[in-house]
């Protein structure tokens, strides 16, 4: 499937919790990594891979993470329920992509390292007979995962914290594909993952 047919949503929403609880100040997507917020380097890969387009799901610090993207060619949305949790971005921002889109990569906004290259090897293993495409690092599953527009029924009534696991949960037409990204298990939730990297 060409890449012209896929898109991404960025989720950057949620409130960071455990980053703010573990001494962090602010936003975590707002927290820099050589040089830029954690958030522009999501969205700048994404937009490098090629992609239908690109959306980011706001929420929380909405003005500050509008800003820190300014300038990208970005579709944004507003999560007014964001304090629910991940469900309802992904609801949100699934609803909002473009019917030309046959599937969308979803990124979080806290994983700096998911390059183009990863991104890119998400969506070529997309094809019509999968709901979904799942990277796995060492055996366990990571992120991004890419969703299909078939799963828009199913999106659309998620809720609370859980993402797309719920509903990718004991499916035969999902496709783990082995990566050999770390990059693929590495979100930031504490000030000190941040510092590892």
């Amino acid at each position: 499937m060409s890449r012209t047919e896929i898109g991404a949503i960025i989720l950057a929403a949620g409130e960071g919790a455990r980053f703010r609880a573990a001494g962090g100040e602010g936003s975590k997507l707002l927290a820099h990594y050589q040089g830029k917020e954690l958030v522009r380097h999501v969205a700048e890969a994404a937009l490098a891979a090629g992609l239908a387009g690109v959306i980011v799901v706001t929420g929380h610090e909405a003005t500050a993470i509008r800003a820190a993207l300014d300038g990208l060619p970005l579709t944004f949305v507003t999560n007014e329920d964001y304090a629910s949790g991940m469900g309802s971005s992904l609801r949100v921002g699934f609803a909002a992509r473009p019917a030309i889109w046959k599937a969308a990569v979803i990124l979080l906004g806290d994983m700096p390292l998911v390059d183009t290259a990863l991104i890119g090897q998400v969506a070529d293993a997309y094809t019509e007979g999968t709901s979904a495409v799942v990277p796995t690092f060492e055996g366990l599953r990571g992120n991004p995962v890419l969703l299909s527009a078939r799963l828009a029924p199913e999106i659309a009534h998620l809720s609370g914290d859980m993402g797309a696991r719920q509903i990718l949960r004991g499916r035969a037409d999902v496709r783990d594909l082995p990566v050999t990204s770390a990059a693929a298990r590495l979100d930031i939730d504490t000030p000190e993952a941040l510092n590892r990297l």
